[in-house]
């Protein structure tokens, strides 16, 4: 899908990529199912804002998002016809007796939904620096670092602390207008929360289980 204004203001850094999360159809009417490729496309726009972001902080985030995405892709490219959908792309693996796309996307959630929370609160808290924001996020109750081990743990929580670059020019590199550009910030975490939350919801279901 090719990029209209009318998505994203023009001149700030979302209108700039391949796919947003507001550009990703969810079918309401067949239990909030969210097709495979654009999801695919809208993640892997999503990971390019690390390096807008810079730094070494959330370097091991970063290819972590990427693997997992690279990880659901290969099933999509081997079973097309059956995973049009993330939830059927899900359920027709573990029908197959195999999880390392249903486990990739298990975990591709959990990045984005650490994403996700670390944005809004950069949003809501205009004076907090940004690796304040996504270290409140990563030791969110339920958040990223309940599911790492202790050493992982505190290494993210260091590498955020002293990698993260400064919130100023994280945004000054979004758009030169900081209206449009919180506007348009607003659109996409807006988006991505409601993808998050809907396959949270389908992953915490029997049918996506492989335990």
């Amino acid at each position: 899908m090719s990029r209209t204004n009318e998505v994203h203001a023009p001149g700030t850094w979302f209108s700039s990529i391949p796919r947003s999360f507001e550009e990703v159809p969810i079918d309401t009417a067949n239990g909030n199912a969210i097709l495979t490729v654009e999801f695919l496309e809208a993640a892997g726009s999503l990971v390019s804002l690390f390096d807008v972001i810079g730094g070494v902080g959330l370097a091991a985030v970063k290819s972590d998002l990427t693997g997992n995405i690279t990880k659901v892709q290969e099933r999509y490219n081997k079973a097309p016809a059956e995973s049009q959908t993330l939830q059927d792309l899900v359920r027709n693996e573990l029908k197959s007796g195999q999880h390392k796309a249903t486990e990739g996307l298990l975990w591709l959630v959990r990045g984005l939904q650490f994403t996700a929370s670390a944005l809004r609160l950069s949003l809501n808290n205009p004076s907090e620096e940004l690796n304040a924001s996504f270290l409140g996020a990563y030791k969110a109750p339920g958040g990223l670092s309940t599911h790492h081990g202790y050493i992982i743990r505190k290494g993210t929580e260091v590498a955020i602390k002293s990698g993260v670059p400064y919130r100023k020019d994280f945004y000054n590199k979004l758009g030169e207008n900081q209206a449009e550009v919180n506007v348009a910030l607003e659109k996409e975490v807006k988006a991505l929360e409601n993808v998050v939350t809907i396959l949270l919801q389908f992953q915490s279901t029997p049918e996506a289980q492989w335990k």
